[in-house]
């Protein structure tokens, strides 16, 4: 029955040297190899994307530390079963040996059930090796990262999936029925996880005929393409939006148009992306263009009337003139400055010049006396003080010397001369 196993269980590797692709963790100067070598493990988290051996290092570093190895789901376990575990490792510690627990998918428990692995960690009942997809930081509660050392295990590059397929090869005594082309392209489609090349691998295998060689496009239609990795409420989603909009701020068109792909292909909610196109456009780009705001907000409309798949291209096409406008986060910073000194400064009451007056009371109490009707001054301006007068005359817009900004920034300097003179 051993052929009946798939093929990515029979590959498993016999020692952490295996490990392919995990280089910084499990080679000659790997963590976890001087951790064994130094026969003293502590808890850890093993944070990474499916299929890059997680779970095997687990196992194999049980085996190569001496201990015991129990493995609970969070999926399928509850607190019943996490006692049980718990009291096999505390009789197994009274005869002199430690159990490594590994629990994969250990975001799934709920805050009060990872609370329970505190007492067990710190007594050493058992040393705790958790696994996740989830960034650590964000699904996990602070106690228990805090008595666990989280160590980051990477997609596989393409020679560490070639490595795979080459060890595929030779357990199965034959070369994968794929020309060179479509070789690289299920590489790719594997998406650096070394269990899906596997499994990719073992379905070519089932289908290929006698002697028969797929190319690129047969192999897309034998596997089916495999789905990119992309949780749209999770790390995926967070990362690719990330590397949109600063490939935008960056002014690099091009980047930034295979981010919006990538998340549209993935199945994002095209919506979301406009609306963040929207923002971007207003904190990266702002007065430097100001119909950067106009083009993402007609897009985003664009793509709520047309809908998939002719919506798109409207987001594509505010995405790219985002991306190739000048940039500038004046108003921006101009905004968050000002609301720092509105807050800083509390219930200033404005200058009594620039106040209504629509009372004899309020009259009598000095409201609008003095102030000068702007359209009514040489060149339509009055150079008034409008700040509290216990505040004083503040800059927080600072327009760069780019874009139609440049145009602001000179009329602004000139009303700045003709203040100065008035005033004097």
């Amino acid at each position: 029955m051993a052929s009946a196993r798939p093929l990515a269980d029979r590959l498993r590797p016999k020692t952490l040297a295996e490990v392919t692709g995990q280089e910084h963790l499990t080679g000659p100067d790997g963590t976890l190899t001087r951790m064994i070598a130094s026969g003293s493990l502590g808890s850890m988290i093993f944070w990474g994307p499916p299929g890059t051996g997680k779970t095997t290092a687990a196992r194999l570093l049980s085996g190569e530390a001496g201990l015991a190895f129990e493995q609970i789901s969070a999926i399928f376990s509850g607190v019943a079963d996490l006692k049980k575990v718990f009291d096999s490792a505390r009789t197994r510690r009274m005869s002199g040996r430690q159990t490594l627990l590994f629990v994969d998918e250990i975001h799934r428990f709920n805050r009060a059930q990872q609370d329970s692995f505190l007492p067990v960690m710190e007594d050493g009942t058992v040393i705790l090796v958790g696994a996740t997809t989830e960034n650590p930081s964000f699904e996990l509660n602070a106690a228990l990262l805090s008595r666990a050392r989280v160590l980051t295990f990477k997609p596989l590059d393409e020679a560490s999936l070639e490595e795979l397929l080459k060890r595929a090869e030779a357990a199965e005594s034959r070369a994968l029925p794929l020309d060179e082309e479509a070789r690289a392209s299920l590489v790719r489609m594997a998406d650096g996880d070394g269990r899906a090349v596997l499994t990719l691998a073992e379905e070519l295998w089932r289908a290929a005929r006698k002697d028969e060689v797929f190319d690129a496009a047969a192999l897309q239609d034998i596997v089916q393409r495999r789905a990119p990795v992309y949780d749209k409420s999770q790390d995926g989603h967070y990362n690719l939006i990330s590397a949109l909009h600063k490939s935008v701020r960056g002014s690099d068109p091009d980047a930034a148009l295979y981010y919006l792909c990538r998340m549209l292909d993935a199945g994002e909610d095209p919506l979301y992306i406009g609306r963040r196109l929207v923002r971007m456009a207003v904190e990266d780009i702002g007065l430097a263009d100001p119909q950067a705001l106009v083009v993402c907000n007609a897009a985003k409309d664009a793509y709520d009337y047309l809908g998939s798949p002719e919506g798109e291209l409207a987001l594509a096409q505010a995405c790219v003139y985002i991306a190739a406008a000048p940039k500038s986060n004046a108003v921006y910073t101009a905004y968050k400055a000002a609301m720092r000194a509105a807050k800083e400064h509390g219930s200033l009451l404005p200058p009594k010049h620039i106040l209504n007056a629509p009372t004899k009371l309020m009259k009598g109490e000095g409201y609008g006396e003095g102030y000068r009707y702007d359209h009514d001054e040489p060149d339509a301006f009055s150079g008034q003080d409008y700040f509290p007068e216990k505040m004083g005359r503040k800059t927080f817009y600072d327009p760069p010397e780019r874009g139609f900004e440049r145009d602001i920034r000179k009329r602004l300097e000139w009303w700045a001369k003709l203040r100065r003179e008035r005033n004097s």
